[in-house]
C-alpha cells in the first residue's frame, strides 16, 4: 500500500472533514501539496520566553509555567469562562482566562507544564486573556517561537492549520526542486523542501528570511523565464517591415488641430521604429485617462495605410469601439483613408460590403469590438493589431486577432488602467513598454474631495448647482453583495433614491447604466447623456473606461473605499475633459485608518502610475484589476522589489543563453506550463 501522496486531496489527513474541507476549499487548498505552500501572511514573535516576575503589560511574549489551578464556570453575562493559575521558578503567579472554550479545561490539569503566549494587562493583579497554548515540548507550534499567521476563514483558525501544516512538513522532500543546480550553488539559495519547512516554522529570524529569499526568487525566476521564452520566440517569427516615412510622419502631425505632448512624440517614434522590422513589435502604450493614446495609435495605422497595408483596433466595448472610431476617422478622413466599424449590432447589410472590402484590401483600417474574432473576418495583409485595456480579453482572444493573417502582425496593446513600473517590468516581461507620462496642454486636474455622511447634503446641493448651471454628473455605485456581480441592485437602488428623496425635480433627467442591460439600451442611456438630456448618470463600473462626455463635471463615486485606487483614478479621468472646473467626490462610510488612507491618497495625488504604487503597497496586487493571471500565485515575492525582479531576470537570460529549450532543465519546464495560457509559449 502507498503513502499518501501530495496531489491527494485533503480529506487524506487526520482530522480533516467534509466541513474543513469546504472551508480550505474558501482558502484555495484543494490537495496536501496547497496545503504545504500554504504560507503564513504573518508571524508573531513570541520566542522569547518571559519569566512571570518580568511580565510587562501590552508586552506580546511567552510565558512557561506550572498550572496551579483550573477549572471552568460560566459568568453573570452566561459566558463560558476557563481559568487557569500558572506558577514558575521566578516565584511569581499569573491568571489565564479563556473565554467560550469550555474544552480547555478538559485538555490541561493540575500540574501540566504550558507555554501561553499572548500580552498580558492588569486587572485585579497580571492576566492573560485568550492566549495561545500548548503543552510544553520540543518542537512547540503556538508559542515559544515565531509562530505564524495565516489567511483564516470562517471556522479556519491558524492554531488549526499549523498543527495540520506541522503534520505535513515530513512529506516536504517529495515537492520537486526545479531551480537549476548551478544557480542554487552559486547563489547558495535553501533547497526547495528546506525553504517550505522554514517558511512554515523558522528556526529564527534569520532562517526565515532565507527562505524567504529562496521562495521569493522561484516565484519571480519562473515568471521571468516565461516572459524571455515568449520575446525570444516571438523574435523568430516574421512580420511586415513597415518602412519609417519621415514626410507621412511629419505630414500627420502638422494636420492635427492640437500639438503632441513630448511622451506622445517619443511613443509614436519608438513604434515606428519598431513597425520597421522584419520582427513583430509586441509594444505596450500605458497612460493616463486622456494622456492621448488613440492619437499615437492613428499615427501608427496612418503609416500603416500609407505603405498600403491594414490595421485593426480591437476594444472591449461597443461604447469604446464607437469612440475611438468617430476620433480615429477624424484624424485619417483628411487623408482619405477609411475607417470601418464592425460591432456586434452592425446590421448585415453594412457588414457585407464591409468584410469584402476588408477581404480584398480596400478597408485599410476596421474598428471593432468582440466580433472582428470571428471567422468571416478576414484581412488581405494586416500588418498592425491593436488591442485596447488588454488585460479584458483572454489570451485566446488576443491570439485571434493576431492570426488573422499570413504574417504574424505588429502587436500593440493600450491601456489606461496605471500599471506601477516595477509591475510592468515583472508582468510584461515580454512587451517593452512607452509611457504617456503627461497630459496634452488644456486638460485640467480634477478637484477631489472625501464626503463623510455629514457633509452629503452639501454635495448634493453642489451636484444640483452644477445641473442648474448646464452641467452633467456621474454617479457610480460598487457591489453591494459578492452574488450582485454587476452591482446592479446597488445602482437601481441608488437610482430610485435620486429621482425619489434627492433630486425630485431631475428625476426624468436621471438615468441608468449597468452590465446587465442589452446593447441596443446602454447605446441608447449614452446616447441621451451625450446629447445632454440625460443630466445624472447612474452606473455600474462599466463607464470606467472610454465615455468622454467634455460637459460632465462631478463625478460623484457612493461606497468609494470599495474600490482600488487605480479604479478610482479611472472614474476620476471621466470628467475634466472639457474647460469647466471638474470635481470628484468620494462618498464614503468607512472609519477605519486603513480606507480612509487610501482615499487620502486619491484626493492628494494626481497621477495613476503613483496611486498605482500606493495601492499595491496597501492592498497587495491581487487588487490590480485584470492583471491576476500574470502573477499566477505570488505567496512570497514582492512586485515592489525591484532588485528581485532585476536578478531573476538576469539569470533567466543566462539560463536560456545556455539552454535555449531548457533541454537540461525537466523539472523547470513542468513549472512552466502554469504559464502557457498568459505568455502562449506553445
Amino acid at each position: 500500500m502507498r503513502g499518501p501522496s501530495l496531489d491527494d486531496p485533503v480529506t487524506t489527513l487526520a482530522g480533516v472533514s467534509d466541513v474543513y474541507e469546504e472551508r480550505l476549499e474558501r482558502i484555495g487548498v484543494r490537495t496536501l501539496r496547497d496545503l504545504l505552500l500554504f504560507f503564513p501572511r504573518r508571524y508573531e514573535d513570541f520566542s522569547s520566553i518571559t519569566p512571570i516576575a518580568f511580565l510587562r503589560p501590552g508586552v506580546k511574549t511567552t510565558v512557561r509555567g506550572r498550572i496551579y489551578d483550573i477549572g471552568a464556570r460560566q459568568t453573570k453575562y452566561k459566558r463560558g469562562l476557563t481559568e487557569a493559575l500558572l506558577g514558575d521558578d521566578s516565584g511569581t503567579t499569573l491568571r489565564v482566562v479563556w473565554f467560550n472554550q469550555p474544552w480547555i479545561a478538559k485538555s490541561l490539569q493540575k500540574g501540566d507544564e504550558i507555554f501561553v503566549a499572548g500580552e498580558a494587562d492588569l486587572n485585579g493583579g497580571l492576566v492573560m486573556k485568550n492566549p495561545d497554548h500548548e503543552k510544553v515540548s520540543l518542537r512547540p507550534q503556538h508559542a515559544a517561537r515565531l509562530v505564524p499567521i495565516y489567511r483564516e476563514t470562517e471556522g479556519l483558525t491558524s492554531k488549526w492549520l499549523r498543527s495540520k501544516i506541522q503534520s505535513l512538513l515530513r512529506y516536504a522532500d517529495e515537492i520537486e526542486e526545479f531551480l537549476p543546480g548551478e544557480l542554487l550553488q552559486r547563489r547558495g539559495f535553501l533547497s526547495r523542501a528546506e525553504a517550505v519547512r522554514q517558511a512554515h516554522f523558522p528556526g529564527s529570524a534569520q532562517a526565515l528570511e532565507r527562505a524567504r529569499e529562496r521562495l521569493a526568487f522561484e516565484e519571480m525566476f519562473v515568471l521571468q523565464l516565461a516572459a524571455q521564452l515568449a520575446k525570444r520566440a516571438r523574435k523568430a517569427l516574421t512580420a511586415q517591415p513597415v518602412p519609417f516615412d519621415e514626410p507621412t510622419a511629419r505630414g500627420f502631425v502638422k494636420a492635427l488641430p492640437f500639438q503632441l505632448t513630448n511622451a506622445q512624440r517619443v511613443a509614436a517614434w519608438q513604434i515606428l521604429q519598431d513597425i520597421a522590422r522584419p520582427q513583430p513589435m509586441n509594444r505596450l502604450l500605458e497612460g493616463d485617462v486622456g494622456s492621448g493614446k488613440t492619437v499615437v495609435a492613428a499615427m501608427t495605422m496612418h503609416h500603416v495605410a500609407r505603405a498600403g497595408f491594414q490595421s485593426v483596433l480591437l476594444a472591449p466595448t461597443e461604447v469604446l469601439a464607437r469612440q475611438h472610431a468617430d476620433v480615429i476617422q477624424s484624424l485619417l478622413g483628411p487623408f482619405q483613408i477609411d475607417v470601418g466599424l464592425l460591432v456586434g449590432s452592425t446590421p448585415a447589410t453594412a457588414r457585407k460590403p464591409m468584410l469584402a472590402s476588408l477581404a480584398d484590401g480596400d478597408l485599410p483600417v476596421l474598428i471593432g469590438t468582440h466580433a472582428l474574432i470571428e471567422e468571416g473576418v478576414q484581412f488581405k495583409d494586416l500588418a498592425l493589431t491593436v488591442v485596447d485595456e488588454q488585460h479584458r480579453f483572454g489570451v485566446g482572444q488576443r491570439l485571434a486577432v493576431r492570426q488573422k493573417s499570413e504574417r504574424t502582425p505588429h502587436f500593440l496593446s493600450m491601456t489606461a488602467t496605471p500599471i506601477p513600473r516595477t509591475l510592468g517590468l515583472t508582468l510584461f516581461g515580454d512587451l517593452d513598454i512607452s509611457i504617456l507620462g503627461e497630459m496634452p496642454p488644456g486638460r485640467q486636474p480634477v478637484k477631489t474631495r472625501m464626503v463623510p455622511p455629514e457633509k452629503r447634503a452639501d454635495a448634493y446641493n453642489f451636484i444640483r448647482k452644477q445641473v442648474n448651471a448646464g452641467r452633467q454628473v456621474f454617479v457610480i455605485c460598487p457591489l453591494i453583495q459578492e452574488s450582485d456581480k454587476l452591482g446592479v441592485r446597488s445602482a437601481t437602488q441608488e437610482l430610485e433614491k435620486l429621482q425619489r428623496d434627492v433630486f425630485p425635480e431631475l428625476a426624468p433627467r436621471i438615468a441608468l447604466l449597468h452590465g446587465r442591460l442589452k446593447s441596443a439600451e446602454k447605446e441608447a442611456v449614452m446616447a441621451g447623456f451625450q446629447r445632454g438630456d440625460v443630466a445624472i448618470l447612474v452606473s455600474t463600473s462599466v463607464v470606467e473606461v472610454g465615455i468622454d462626455i467634455p460637459n460632465a463635471t462631478v463625478m460623484m463615486i457612493e461606497g468609494a473605499d470599495r474600490f482600488g485606487l487605480a479604479q478610482l483614478h479611472q472614474f476620476r479621468g471621466r470628467v475634466g475633459r472639457g474647460t469647466e472646473e471638474s470635481w470628484c467626490f468620494l462618498f464614503t462610510d468607512a472609519e477605519d485608518p486603513q480606507s480612509l488612507k487610501r482615499l487620502q491618497a486619491v484626493v492628494t495625488n494626481q497621477s495613476g502610475f503613483d496611486l498605482a504604487e500606493i495601492d499595491l503597497e496597501l492592498r497587495g496586487w491581487g487588487d490590480l484589476a485584470g492583471y491576476r493571471q500574470h502573477g499566477k500565485d505570488f505567496k512570497m515575492a514582492s512586485l515592489l522589489d525591484a532588485v528581485l525582479i532585476s536578478d531573476a531576470q538576469s539569470e533567466a537570460v543566462r539560463l536560456l543563453d545556455r539552454d535555449p529549450a531548457l533541454d537540461g532543465e525537466p523539472a523547470l519546464r513542468r513549472q512552466l506550463s502554469a504559464y502557457r495560457q498568459v505568455f502562449a509559449l506553445d
